[in-house]
């Protein structure tokens, strides 16, 4: 199991010497370049590193820049590959946000039951396959329900789905833009988030 300090201590080092930050976890560099030899990244779309409620980037340009590297994908800062940062990328954020550290979807176990998942499936370090393949896997179950919500964006299609409810009335919702998958993350309150979507628009930090 990865642990929260590890990961602080790799984002600390991060800010001054990504590639070494990336090396101390050699779980993560070996993912990502697993998930580069098997074009994994090629389902996700585009996101952009600025968080819509934070208003800052989450991650540093320095580390931004050497996971795109890594994985052998074009980027512009702040836009970049959704799956890299969200899944990767924000395992090595400590920004705070309104809903705690982005890390966090991957390291409790809320998102993992809410998609109807045991404990643990989305441990970044252990488990049947990289992390990355295994958030593709669940996303992409999610965006398959007949019950998802289409919008359409400036001629751009997107989906929003979302799982069903556990006891407590938490679920995990999937988010594509384009057939791509841009994010996935566990709902308190579905009702509640649908209830706010308004007007379509990009959600969740697409770009």
């Amino acid at each position: 199991m990865t642990s929260a300090a590890a990961l602080d201590a790799a984002a600390a080092l991060a800010a001054e010497n990504p590639s070494a930050a990336i090396a101390s976890l050699p779980w993560l560099a070996a993912s990502l370049a697993d998930d580069a030899a098997s074009g994994r990244f090629a389902a996700w779309g585009r996101s952009t590193i600025v968080d819509e409620n934070v208003g800052a980037a989450v991650l540093p340009r320095a580390l931004f820049d050497e996971l795109h590297a890594r994985a052998g994908l074009e980027a512009a800062w702040p836009v970049g590959n959704a799956g890299l940062m969200h899944v990767y990328g924000y395992l090595l954020s400590t920004t705070p946000t309104p809903y705690g550290l982005k890390r966090e979807r991957w390291l409790t176990d809320d998102l993992a039951l809410a998609c109807g998942l045991p404990r643990g499936a989305f441990s970044p370090s252990t488990g049947s396959g990289t992390l990355l393949s295994r958030v593709t896997a669940a996303a992409a179950s999610l965006l398959s329900r007949p019950d998802a919500i289409d919008e359409v964006v400036g001629g751009r299609s997107s989906r929003i789905a979302l799982g069903d409810a556990l006891p407590d009335g938490a679920t995990a919702l999937a988010y594509a833009v384009d057939g791509l998958v841009i994010t996935m993350f566990p709902i308190a309150d579905p009702a509640v988030l649908r209830s706010g979507l308004g007007a379509p628009r990009l959600r969740w930090n697409a770009a």
